[in-house]
């Protein structure tokens, strides 16, 4: 499984804690620049995987609510 189609499966709290713990060991400052660099991209991964499935809810609540009006 590639690392995207990983990210892909995670729910969003999954994604979302896994991403938390990203920036934490980034903020850190210990990493080397190569695994920093990594680390990063795949924040970058996360981070676009928890908007998306953000929006899909808004889209959901939004719909839900057109149909109730």
């Amino acid at each position: 499984m590639s690392k995207s189609a990983e990210i892909q499966s995670l729910t969003y709290e999954q994604a979302f804690e896994e991403l938390q713990n990203l920036i934490e060991m980034l903020e850190s400052g210990e990493k080397p620049l190569e695994e920093t660099l990594e680390l990063y991209e795949r924040g970058q991964t996360l981070y676009q995987h928890c908007q998306k499935l953000l929006e899909e809810a808004e889209l959901k609540v939004e719909t839900l609510e057109a149909k109730e009006e």
